[in-house]
């Protein structure tokens, strides 16, 4: 692992995120100020602040009840707890994640949570298809989430958006009720100000997406510092793209993937994902990878209650 090449990929996400989060926090200033003034937009900033600040935080626990997860014992996959208590001590967080077990085929991870209090959900087709390196890879990719506080970045990120198209709306419509006094002279009108408040929520979101993209990326950092296996993530990275890719096809586009511009996706490409992985991959300052002594046996899991997708009102759900 490349110790100066992993320093300056994360310096560089991590000047990207706070342009990221200056941009949307910029417009937000912008579009309050079109609509009342300087002072508006200093309000509408700190009214973002304050309710990020109020925002309820919603227990770990409870939100993965509603995905039907259950908790992973130590007894069911010994290896993989070890290996969690081993990632969370090495990024210094105050308590270890709780690890899930969420039953469905389909091949995912995410984390819920902040450092104080989190929890990893695996699902059942990741822990039957990827090996054990590659598991572990996928829980440092996690923990590096739960470490960098990402939840509350995007809970930020997307209170900022929000609140941008509230006001954009508001400001549309007080044109229209003064829509009348431009017609006839009375008063006079910005083309930039009303581009502005018509694309303002497209160009928030699209502020809010480079931002989930470079935290996904700060994650892949992470989980290499953690790990110290770059490589593991990259051939979980390509396991993970392959069988998305193949489950979507069926269901879907059978024989047929269309890709969406990038700018458009909460993750980067996985290509480049694997790249800038393979690029940290070298022989010179390599930290001790997490041990994986015991062995994995998939067997052990809890797998009563996995079921498929289900169409439903409003598209496929699982």
């Amino acid at each position: 692992m490349d110790r100066a090449e992993l320093s300056k990929h994360r310096l560089g996400n991590g000047v990207q995120t706070a342009l990221l989060l200056l941009g949307l926090m910029g417009l937000l200033g912008v579009i309050g100020a079109l609509i009342g003034g300087p002072w508006y937009g200093l309000a509408a900033m700190a009214l973002v602040v304050l309710l990020y600040l109020v925002h309820p935080v919603v227990p770990p626990a409870l939100i993965l009840r509603l995905y039907r997860a259950s908790p992973l014992q130590p007894h069911h996959a010994p290896v993989l707890n070890e290996a969690l208590h081993e990632l969370a001590r090495r990024a210094q967080l105050p308590s270890v994640p709780a690890l899930y077990y969420l039953p469905i085929p389909l091949m995912n991870a995410f984390s819920v949570g902040d450092r104080s209090e989190a929890a990893i959900a695996l699902s059942d087709g990741l822990l039957q298809r990827l090996t054990l390196r590659e598991i572990v890879a996928v829980l440092g990719h996690e923990v590096s989430h739960i470490a960098h506080n990402d939840l509350r970045t995007m809970t930020f990120a997307d209170l900022s958006s929000r609140v941008t198209g509230l006001l954009s709306l508001l400001g549309l419509f007080l044109l229209a009720v003064n829509l009348p006094l431009v017609v006839l002279g009375g008063a006079t009108i910005s083309w930039v100000a009303i581009a502005l408040l018509v694309f303002a929520p497209t160009l928030s979101a699209l502020l809010q997406l480079g931002l989930a993209r470079s935290r996904e990326y700060q994650a892949d950092l992470g989980a290499v510092a953690l790990t110290g296996d770059p490589k593991g993530l990259a051939l979980a990275l390509a396991r993970l793209e392959q069988a998305q890719g193949a489950l979507w096809e069926q269901v879907l586009l059978p024989g047929r993937r269309v890709p969406e511009p990038s700018w458009l996706r909460t993750h980067p490409p996985t290509e480049q994902r694997i790249a800038r992985l393979m690029a940290l991959e070298s022989r010179s300052g390599r930290r001790a990878r997490i041990g994986l002594g015991g062995g994995y046996d998939p067997r052990t899991l809890p797998r009563a209650g996995v079921r498929g997708p289900r169409w439903r009102v409003g598209g496929l759900w699982f």
